[in-house]
């Protein structure tokens, strides 16, 4: 088959283009290079919550696209992952995806007790200090939903039910391995 001199010109075109975007790619820092949101300037990905009782994930970003999810529970934490113009793609503990309208979720940061545990007879201990020997303030079965006030040294500040306390960072899903806030 031969090729003809648009075919080249695209080729010889694409070769340009390419060839600096690797190179600069290659060139950028690896560990602390964090990509911010086109739209929020904002870390992506980053966990949020969910403000309402009820809040449709859609195909796509946008009112015309099929709702494929419905939310119903509010302080849900979900994972923001993509964003485009007032849409933010998320993903929930479940490992679901879909597009939400940006106003339908919160910056307020919540978790939810190991769901890669939920039916099983176990629970997630909530201690009075950050310590695996500390009293017990409460006990969490998995899928409890707490709001999360702040971690730090791979323990993290929960309410749940209106009682405050500490829990592994790896015990809940809503926040990163080893991110730190308050």
């Amino acid at each position: 088959m031969r090729s003809g001199p648009l075919l080249r010109r695209v080729a010889a075109t694409l070769a340009l283009v390419v060839i600096p975007v690797t190179m600069s790619l290659s060139t950028m820092p690896k560990a602390s290079a964090v990509e911010l949101g086109p739209v929020s300037k904002l870390p992506l990905p980053r966990y949020v919550s969910l403000k309402s009782a009820r809040v449709n994930a859609r195909i796509g970003p946008g009112r015309d696209y099929p709702v494929t999810w419905l939310y119903l529970k509010p302080g849900l934490p979900v994972e923001v992952i993509q964003e485009y113009e007032l849409w933010r793609r998320i993903r929930d503990s479940e490992g679901s995806e879909g597009w939400v309208y940006h106003s339908l979720l919160s910056g307020d940061r919540t978790a939810i007790a190991a769901p890669w545990l939920k039916g099983k007879a176990t629970m997630i201990d909530v201690h009075q200090s950050p310590a695996v020997d500390a009293p017990l303030v409460a006990r969490m079965e998995p899928g409890v939903v707490s709001k999360v006030d702040e971690c730090a040294s791979a323990w993290c500040e929960v309410t749940v039910s209106g009682r405050a306390g500490y829990v592994r960072q790896q015990d809940i899903w809503g926040v990163y391995p080893d991110e730190q806030f308050n």
